[in-house]
């Protein structure tokens, strides 16, 4: 089993900066990929970033030069810097993990940003 506990959200003003961690543990590699999504009312849930098992990151268009993930393997926690926050960026924030086909999501934390 894997458990992903995502913490950090919370209210912030257009402009602003929040960090998301994402804090795995069970049965997962320090250098497992990683990724987060992000959900708002009546939509689907989509991609926002990713950090491969080498390091390596990849971010949806919509928050490319905004938004950085990155890991702490000592940790085993997976964090998502996001600045220059805009309204659109409110959502609710998902961690995700594929482990041996499985797949795990974490609880969510809600962002919120006000013009």
């Amino acid at each position: 089993q894997v458990q992903l506990v995502e913490s950090g959200g919370g209210l912030v003003q257009a402009g602003g900066s929040l960090r998301l961690d994402c804090a795995a543990s069970g049965s997962i590699a320090s250098d497992n990929s990683m990724a987060w999504y992000r959900q708002t009312a009546g939509k689907e849930r989509e991609f926002v970033a990713v950090i491969g098992s080498r390091g390596s990151t990849n971010y949806a268009d919509s928050v490319k030069g905004r938004f950085t993930t990155s890991r702490d393997s000592a940790k085993n926690t997976v964090y998502l810097q996001m600045n220059s926050l805009k309204p659109d960026d409110t959502a609710v924030y998902y961690c995700y993990a594929r482990v041996d086909g499985r797949t795990y999501w974490g609880q969510g934390t809600q962002v919120t940003v006000s013009p």
